[in-house]
């Protein structure tokens, strides 16, 4: 057993490390890792969001990328610390271009300490660092100027003429949750940029929702970079409350947002390196011509409404989930809800509340997740009060998150699920009582796995599930609607229920569809499947990717980026696709290792 504490032994590894590194001495890296290892870069390493796993792949990315990375000054950061025989440590480190932090886990060996895992992340690009704390603008221009402008007159200049008589570097389409993150940090990093939103005003795409919508994941994981949310904004935020802090985020971080605008088209001119993006605002088509497109456009694409017969017969309302105008005009009425999900199940609660008959029709299996025993299980560690305490803010609690690689972080949930099956034995016991068909994913790894696989399956719990259990929300599972009448459908057991409104809670299609539509299908095929792991389970087919297909890093389309996610994943990755993005702006070398290929289409 060693004699050295943690922090000794880290510093030791890293000192090691950072001097094979330097000395290009590849030969001595397989000592330093273990058998089981993997190295997961954001951008620092690799220009890219990629995971190496083992070591072989390790030397082959180091083979390819060390001799113009450059690192250096590898530091532990903290003490670092030890449990069950892993040794967790934080670092910061250089390279030629970019500041870096890490994590390291070493574990004990015959041979010493080996890394198992190794996280590198870019925090920042030298002589391009973000104008913040003692490196602020003064704002005011003390002295004598004539012909100075105020603030508000540079401002309104810049409004009237970035996409007019000078172009934007960035064009986002999407201006919800992702695209505004993404702009505010492209701004800070002086990157010049347009967000297109087709709705009025920031915010809208929450405001627009059905009337009952919350937030099902806690204020600790989602907030948004630099202005975190006040310590008195309640766990779960009602959507329009969101809406509103959107909107006030985009005027305080002075975001160029063209609401009211509608991307027609756009196309890559090669020669140029350029974009061509048509879009309609005001009434006038005006035409765009960034060098980088980024599609910000949440984790899905369009609605999927299923086509069935008789449909164009119904008597009643009929809408998708993402229309769903409130429960207020259905008291009294049969309501018919497709999906079992948590779109579903939140409209199915509320009407049930204004006095609906409401019946759910589940065609397959739902994970469930009560929203406190999630809460304390699986995000009570890095994003809670307790964390907040424990030193763990939501920045750290992110590093953490992403330090553990996709290939085994289904290990790590496995036990909490567990757990919660123990807990919440009785309510789902009576769930399988009332005939709902419950699942914890293909492997028991449970919401987030079922989240980063296929981007639904499950819904966070806070309160329509016993509604279920207990009747008060019927149900039909195992069905689906094969036809629809007048005032009634068809199930495919041959049932009949009356209907006065169908909600399709279907979910959505591919994020890849409005590239199809807005660019072309073989652009969009180019780029592939968007979302998904590769784990080879349901809706996620393999071959395993190591990483989310597409999100946050090159695509096969040059100066094509996605960008997306919940709250926390769009704050954590629009800091590594905006220094991505930065450094083309200032035209630095961006040699990227190891892109994806492409398995999958629309």
């Amino acid at each position: 057993m060693s004699t050295l504490t943690p922090s000794q032994r880290a510093g030791a590894w890293l000192t090691q490390f950072g001097q094979v590194l330097a000395a290009n001495d590849l030969g001595a890296i397989p000592r330093m890792f273990a058998p089981e290892c993997y190295w997961r870069d954001l951008v620092v390493f690799t220009w890219n969001v990629r995971t190496q796993e083992g070591r072989e792949a390790i030397l082959e990315m180091l083979a390819s990328q060390l001799t113009h990375v450059k690192p250096s000054n590898f530091t532990l950061a903290g003490e670092a610390t030890e449990a069950d025989g892993i040794v967790d440590a934080w670092f910061n480190f250089e390279t030629a271009v970019a500041r870096g932090h890490g994590h390291l886990r070493l574990m004990g060996s015959e041979q010493g300490d080996q890394a198992w895992t190794l996280l590198t992340t870019m925090t920042e690009l030298k002589g391009f660092e973000e104008r913040k704390g003692e490196n602020r603008v003064k704002g005011a221009e003390h002295g004598v100027h004539p012909g100075r402008k105020t603030w508000l007159e540079m401002r309104v200049e810049e409004e009237a003429t970035l996409g007019y008589t000078q172009q934007p570097d960035t064009v986002i389409i999407g201006g919800g949750q992702g695209g505004i993150m993404l702009a505010a940090r492209l701004r800070r990093l002086g990157v010049p940029t347009i967000v297109i939103e087709r709705n009025e005003r920031p915010g809208d795409s929450w405001r627009k929702r059905y009337k009952s919508l919350c937030l099902h994941d806690p204020v600790w994981y989602d907030h948004l970079p630099y202005l975190p949310f006040p310590d008195d904004w309640p766990v779960f935020a009602p959507k329009d409350k969101i809406g509103d802090w959107l909107e006030s985020y985009v005027k305080l971080m002075e975001i160029n947002y063209w609401g009211s605008t509608t991307a027609k088209r756009a196309s890559f001119d090669e020669a140029k390196g350029e974009w061509s993006v048509m879009v309609e605002r005001g009434g006038r088509e005006i035409e765009l011509r960034p060098r980088q497109l980024v599609f910000a456009l949440g984790v899905s694409g369009y609605a999927n409404v299923p086509k069935i017969p008789g449909a164009e017969s119904f008597l009643g309302d009929q809408h998708h989930s993402s229309r769903h105008p409130g429960p207020e005009a259905y008291k009294g009425k049969k309501a018919v809800v497709l999906g079992s999900n948590n779109s579903a199940h939140d409209i199915c609660a509320a009407l049930w509340e204004h006095g609906a008959d409401v019946t759910m029709i589940q065609r397959t299996s739902t994970h469930i997740a009560p929203s406190e025993s999630l809460m304390e299980l699986a995000l009570g560690g890095l994003y809670s009060e307790q964390a907040v305490k424990n030193g763990i803010d939501h920045h750290k609690a992110d590093l953490i998150f992403a330090s553990v690689p996709y290939k085994i972080m289904h290990t790590f949930h496995i036990p909490v699920y567990e757990e919660m099956k123990k807990r919440e034995a009785d309510l789902y016991g009576r769930l399988e009582k009332a005939g709902f068909m419950l699942d914890f994913g293909d492997d028991g790894s449970g919401l987030f796995m079922k989240y980063l696989r296929r981007g639904s399956g499950y819904y966070i719990d806070v309160g329509a599930s016993e509604l279920v259990a207990n009747g008060s929300i019927k149900l039909k599972s195992g069905v689906t609607i094969e036809r629809i009448n007048p005032r009634s459908v068809t199930l495919s057991d041959g049932s009949e229920l009356p209907a006065d409104l169908i909600v399709y809670a279907t979910g959505y299609g591919s994020m890849n569809q409005f590239i199809a539509d807005l660019v072309s299908p073989e652009v969009a095929d180019r780029v592939g499947k968007v979302w998904g792991l590769g784990s080879n389970t349901t809706k996620d087919p393999g071959p395993w990717e190591g990483e989310l297909r597409n999100m946050w890093k090159p695509t096969k389309q040059p100066q094509l980026w996605i960008h997306g996610g919940n709250l926390h994943q769009s704050r954590h990755y629009s800091q590594f696709l905006s220094l991505q993005l930065k450094a083309r702006y200032e035209g630095l070398p961006t040699p990227v290792y190891g892109q994806s290929e492409v398995h999958h289409t629309r």
